[in-house]
C-alpha cells in the first residue's frame, strides 16, 4: 500500500490479543479458536462483540490473507451461553433486545464484508450461533461425528436469525433449509456433506490441520482476486443475470490491472509456478 494511504487504512492483525477467544497467525493465516471447551465453546455478549470487531479490522489487515475458525476440545460452538446470554435476554426491554440482535447480525455482516476467505473447521456440536458462524464462512470442513443445528425454534424463537433465512437456502436449497429452520434438528456430518453444507468431511484428528492447509493454499493465491470473488459472490445475490455479467466484467478488468495477473502470465510463459504477492 502507498505510504500516504497507510495511516488509517492499514492495520497489523498478527499482534492482536483478543480476550474472549484465541487468535494466532500462522504465516498468512489467522486462526480463531473458540476456547471454552468445558461448555462446548458458547458465545457471550463480549465474544460476539469482539469477534465482530476482529472481522471488521481484517478489512484493513494485509498481513492476514485467510482466516480459520475452529473450536477447542472436540466441539465447534454450542451457540449463545444459556446462563450468560439467554437468561439475561429474558429480562431485557425491547430496545435492548433489538440492540443485541443487531449486534449478532453485525458479526455476520463483518464476516461477509472482510476480504479474506474464511474456513470453518466444524467438529462435535455446532449449534445456534455456532451454526450461523459456520454458515457465514466461505468454506466449511466437518467431521462425521459433527452435529449442526439451527435450533432457534427449539427455544421458542424464529429460524430467521442472523441472516439464516437468506443465506442457508442459497447453500443447501430452500426445502432443506426450511426443514432445518423449522425443526431445529441436528444435521449429521454425512448429511451436511451430501446437502452441500460441508465442502469436505475429514477425520477428527486431521480437521484443524486440514482447515489450516486449505487456508494456506488460498493464502498463496491471488489475494486481490480472492477478495473480489468473495465480494461478487455476496453482491450478486441481489442482481439479475445481465447485471451480474456486467459487474463481473468490471471486476475482472480491475483484477487484470494487478501485478499478480502479470506475475501469473510471466510464470506461465517461463513454465514456472506463479508466486502471488497480493498486489
Amino acid at each position: 500500500m502507498d505510504a500516504n494511504l497507510e495511516v488509517g487504512n492499514r492495520r497489523e492483525a498478527a499482534g492482536l490479543k483478543p480476550v474472549h477467544f484465541g487468535w494466532d497467525v500462522v504465516g498468512k493465516v489467522g486462526v480463531i479458536t473458540l476456547n471454552r471447551p468445558e461448555r462446548k465453546n458458547p458465545l457471550t455478549f463480549e465474544s460476539y462483540a469482539e469477534l465482530r470487531d476482529l472481522f471488521r479490522l481484517l478489512a484493513y489487515a494485509d498481513d492476514v490473507r485467510t482466516v480459520v475458525v475452529q473450536g477447542a476440545g472436540g466441539n465447534f460452538c454450542s451457540g449463545g451461553d444459556v446462563h450468560e446470554i439467554i437468561g439475561p435476554l429474558t429480562k431485557m426491554s425491547m430496545p435492548d433486545l433489538l440492540a443485541f440482535t443487531r449486534m449478532t447480525g453485525d458479526l455476520v455482516k463483518a464476516m461477509r464484508a472482510c476480504p479474506q476467505p474464511i474456513v470453518s473447521a466444524i467438529d462435535g456440536v455446532c449449534a445456534g450461533a455456532g451454526a450461523i458462524i459456520a454458515m457465514s464462512s466461505d468454506l466449511r470442513l466437518g467431521t462425521a461425528r459433527s452435529k449442526v443445528a439451527f435450533l432457534f425454534s427449539r427455544v421458542g424463537l424464529a429460524g430467521c436469525d442472523m441472516g439464516a433465512c437468506a443465506m442457508l437456502p442459497r447453500i443447501i436449497g430452500q426445502g432443506r433449509a426450511s426443514e432445518l429452520l423449522y425443526t431445529g434438528r441436528n444435521m449429521p456430518g454425512d448429511e451436511a456433506l451430501a446437502w452441500g453444507f460441508y465442502n469436505r468431511v475429514v477425520a477428527e484428528d486431521e480437521l484443524n490441520a486440514a482447515a489450516v492447509a486449505l487456508a494456506q493454499d488460498l493464502a498463496s493465491g491471488p489475494t486481490f482476486g480472492h477478495a473480489m470473488t468473495k465480494k461478487m459472490l455476496h453482491q450478486e445475490w441481489a442482481m439479475g443475470v445481465d447485471e451480474a455479467i456486467e459487474s463481473e466484467a468490471q471486476a475482472q478488468a480491475i483484477c487484470m490491472m494487478t501485478q499478480d495477473f502479470h506475475r501469473a502470465y510471466n510464470a506461465f510463459a517461463n513454465k514456472q509456478r506463479p508466486s502471488f504477492e497480493g498486489t
